[in-house]
């Protein structure tokens, strides 16, 4: 068990030129805590063995996408994942080379409950993970057994890549330049940093992307070195599969027309474990049911009656899926009991209107629960604050094809906050097993 870490030697350690754009004079925008958050063992367990089953996950919804694409089953599963985005870069995610390709980081956005956890996002690219490993290496130095341990990101990053590459960030994402450089600095030989923007067309040697796919018309060189990857003429990670950093598989992953697939792809207790801790979803879709069709589990035969859903009943958030500026950052999130009546209705019809070129996913509202943290105020007294905790295990899928748990981000909010994100008032700390 580790000691007490003291508020000035966290300011002291802030790497020079920050670790966040916004930071603000201390150079942290969080509250800082002189302890990491210490998990249930059985929470430990869950994030522990998730990795795999998310890799395992992402790769059947690959290979459905790639079936339906050229028509072998589900044709109206490709079109839905398709929707809004240019042909070329459809082109690009359905070539040859991309018929192997994954994401080789994979961050899901966990709600921790009393033993459990709830899995309401899955990243393809992820903020934070210099911000993780900077924590980690900090909590670990003063002997707490931090989850992934002190260099786990850093060795989780370059099991990534073995070949090293070039950690390319662009201006959209510039909040995180800071870490993102940093980061690339601790990678150490083989590894470098550039803004997106100053990429050659022609580039050639690995390149991490953190520029998302809906961005590419701001990035000049985006486009060809996505038709390169599609090519096979060159290692580009996340690869150009947009359909993959679509939020409509969590919803997908429960549609009834679709189980028999999913049994087919995966294996019977990875199937049970993701259909436990992914909340049941939905895809808004403005076609009418046949008269006596009903909404799964909702019971209700139209998205009207949806709209028209009370308070009470409305337990239900809906979002963007993907590709829109508004798909990260809780930018594009409505949470049904947290809006008025005329909101609700409003947001569900416009995600209906949008169906065609932007399609919106709804889930299921799980809350998480209430904890109590120890935090520095500004006068570096301590207090203990109650919250409700977002946990983003980074996960790395190694060359071998194994997968790796680099550490483990903890967020810690108000309790009157229903999204759970980074803000100044949040505190953010590693996982350590209680």
């Amino acid at each position: 068990m580790g000691g007490m870490l003291q508020r000035d030697d966290i300011l002291a350690a802030v790497p020079q030129g920050g670790l966040f754009a916004r930071a603000g004079e201390a150079g942290l925008p969080w509250r800082l805590s002189p302890q990491p958050l210490a998990l249930p063992r059985a929470v430990v367990r869950r994030i522990e063995g998730l990795g795999h089953v998310l890799a395992r996950f992402q790769d059947a919804s690959h290979a459905l996408y790639r079936r339906s694409a050229s028509g072998r089953e589900h044709p109206w599963l490709a079109p839905l994942l398709d929707a809004g985005k240019p042909e070329w870069l459809v082109q690009a995610q359905r070539a040859a080379a991309m018929r192997g390709e994954s994401p080789r980081v994979i961050r899901p956005d966990l709600l921790l409950g009393e033993d459990e956890v709830s899995l309401v996002e899955l990243d393809s690219v992820p903020g934070g993970m210099g911000i993780t490993l900077w924590l980690s290496r900090l909590y670990a130095a003063a002997g707490y057994e931090v989850l992934g341990g002190a260099e786990g990101m850093r060795e989780g990053l370059r099991a990534a890549l073995p070949r090293g590459g070039v950690v390319a960030v662009s201006e959209e994402a510039g909040d995180y330049r800071p870490e993102m450089q940093w980061l690339a600095e601790q990678l150490g030989a083989g590894f470098s940093y550039a803004e997106a923007e100053a990429l050659s067309p022609a580039q050639r040697g690995p390149i991490y992307r953190f520029w998302e796919l809906f961005d590419t018309d701001q990035v000049p060189a985006a486009r060809a070195l996505s038709e390169a990857a599609a090519a096979g003429e060159l290692e580009l990670t996340p690869p150009p599969l947009p359909h993959l950093e679509e939020k409509l598989w969590l919803a997908l992953l429960h549609f009834p027309g679709l189980q028999q697939a999913w049994a087919r792809e995966l294996r019977a207790a990875h199937l049970q474990t993701l259909q436990q801790v992914v909340p049941r979803g939905w895809v808004p879709d403005p076609a009418p049911l046949p008269p006596q069709a009903a909404l799964p589990w909702l019971q209700l035969h139209s998205w009207q009656e949806v709209g028209a859903l009370g308070r009470s009943a409305r337990r239900l958030v809906l979002k963007v899926s993907g590709f829109s500026p508004l798909a990260w950052g809780s930018r594009g999130v409505i949470i049904g009991h947290d809006v008025g009546p005329a909101e609700w209705q409003a947001a569900v019809e416009h995600a209906l209107a949008e169906a065609p070129k932007q399609p919106w996913v709804m889930q299921e509202f799980r809350e998480a629960a209430v904890v109590e943290h120890p935090c520095y105020r500004e006068d570096g007294s301590v207090e203990q604050v109650r919250g409700r905790v977002r946990l983003c295990p980074y996960y790395f899928r190694r060359a071998d094809g194994g997968v790796q748990l680099g550490g483990c981000l903890a967020t810690i909010t108000p309790p009157d906050k229903k999204k759970i994100h980074g803000m100044r008032d949040a505190i953010l700390v590693p996982c350590i097993p209680a």
